[in-house]
């Protein structure tokens, strides 16, 4: 399989995680396999003996998350592994000229392009454009930017530097500004790729004695546009390349534009060089969309995707429950349509609150709102009087570690971040001092009323309960 082919079906099986429960995905959708896209027709392997009948469950659902993927009017040609070999042997004793062989049928192809080329960037899709990208408060910064740079590439903002948690909106973003250059200028070469795939690319270079086509492919461009940079830490060889590439676009003028799920000042496994270069320019946030701008993004894909819906008020009890970001948000949406279409129900309000009621419950009224990470550090800073800058640092002072302790200690409590996500939080550091901080402030609560008082008073100001192991809210015994 190759690397395009590989991302294609990655991002479809994101798309069908979201359409059904784990256990069905895991039994009948994991196993399928993408053989080869040509023409405007992706083809789709499953095991012989679940064939048939993956065909006649999932056939919309499979299909319709390719469609999400790749556009529409993309076919889909699901076949049994018996099958595929028969049509290989079948046209391997034809010969590669004979009609239906993958040979001619590659030129066919190249005479009337797929819907993802296959050596095109695996970070741009078509379907992600400036049209398509719904602006809320939480996101304008970060749109203007980018719709700057996209208009006058190294003239505005260079670098370009968009961060926030996964799933807001950076990528689309990424895609709507390669999207609308080669609309507007065909003749630049824009560069879009992830810090894995430049990573696995580059090893896979030094591996192989590739090193000057690798250089070549990535300096010799107008515009870079790196999604995921935080992937880059601790990986010294391919930091050092990074920067090198970083430096010979930035010094003859060339546009880069990087995404990552925290800011440079938070990506603290990377080397300072590489942060100071990525904080010379715009740094743009982007931050969970607010219920206005949900409702508004359901509103734009219902439209765009041409879905009936016969009552509004599904939209408003999806952007009403759906919170953390947009992918969760339009994987909802996903959800309640595959859900009435594969029980040939109506899409009402009912069918919504059943499907819903099991992914994201509602609240009670007692329940006050979870905090995140950030609100935690802000308080424990306010009530200890710190910067942040002195809380995430290295630090070991008692007047300094005891309070950054405590602040993880919290975090593991009211928030669903993972350790590692916490210990990025605070500096870069990794998930067992995280737990090791956890333990301390543990110990200290039960032995000190001191530091239970001021756990205590950092919890009422959040405003936040702990949550349990499964993320259900409950207030602190007395």
């Amino acid at each position: 399989m190759n690397q395009e082919l590989a991302h294609i079906w990655s991002r479809v099986q994101a798309q069908l995680a979201l359409v059904v429960d784990e256990p069905t995905y895991r039994i009948w959708l994991e196993p399928l396999r993408p053989v080869e896209l040509l023409e405007h027709t992706l083809v789709i392997e499953a095991p012989e003996h679940t064939c048939r009948w993956t065909k006649e469950r999932f056939g919309n659902v499979i299909h319709a998350s390719v469609e999400l993927t790749l556009g529409t009017g993309v076919k889909t040609e699901l076949i049994g592994v018996q099958e595929r070999a028969r049509q290989a042997h079948a046209q391997t004793a034809a010969g590669p000229d004979a009609p239906g062989h993958s040979r001619g049928r590659r030129q066919t192809a190249a005479q009337h392009p797929p819907a993802a080329p296959e050596h095109a960037d695996p970070l741009r899709n078509p379907r992600l454009t400036f049209d398509q990208f719904v602006i809320g408060d939480s996101n304008r910064l970060a749109h203007a930017a980018a719709l700057t740079v996209a208009e006058m590439p190294a003239h505005a903002y260079n670098p370009l530097f968009i961060c926030g948690p996964p799933g807001i909106g950076k990528t689309h973003l990424l895609s709507s500004i390669a999207n609308l250059l080669l609309t507007h200028n065909p003749e630049l070469t824009v560069r879009c790729t992830t810090g894995e795939s430049f990573t696995n690319e580059f090893l896979g270079a030094l591996t192989q004695g590739h090193t000057d086509a690798f250089k070549l492919r990535f300096r010799d461009v107008d515009v870079l546009l790196v999604d995921d940079v935080q992937f880059l830490e601790r990986k010294a060889r391919t930091e050092e390349e990074f920067f090198h590439t970083f430096n010979a676009l930035h010094d003859s003028g060339r546009q880069l534009v990087l995404t990552s799920d925290r800011p440079p000042r938070d990506l603290q496994d990377l080397e300072d060089r590489l942060r100071e270069r990525f904080q010379a320019g715009l740094v743009a946030d982007v931050q969970a969309p607010d219920l206005t701008t949900r409702l508004a993004i359901l509103r734009k894909r219902v439209q765009h995707d041409d879905i009936p819906l016969s009552d509004e008020r599904v939209l408003d009890l999806i952007a009403e429950r759906v919170q953390s970001n947009v992918r969760a948000l339009e994987g909802a949406l996903i959800r309640t349509i595959a859900f009435s279409s594969l029980t040939g129900r109506e899409l009402t309000l009912d069918v919504a609150l059943e499907v819903l009621d099991g992914l994201y419950p509602q609240a009670s009224s007692t329940t006050r709102a979870t905090r995140t990470v950030a609100d935690i550090k802000s308080a424990t800073c306010q009530l200890f009087g710190l910067t942040h800058d002195e809380l995430v640092s290295s630090s070991r002072s008692t007047r300094v570690s005891m309070p950054r302790q405590l602040a993880m200690y919290l975090a593991r409590e009211l928030t669903d971040e993972s350790l590692p996500a916490i210990g990025r939080h605070f500096g870069g550091r990794d998930h067992t001092t995280v737990m090791h901080a956890c333990r301390r402030t543990s110990a200290r609560i039960e032995a000190d009323t001191s530091t239970r008082q001021t756990v205590e008073k950092l919890e009422r100001e959040l405003g936040a309960h702990k949550r349990t192991p499964h993320g259900t809210p409950h207030d602190r015994p007395s």
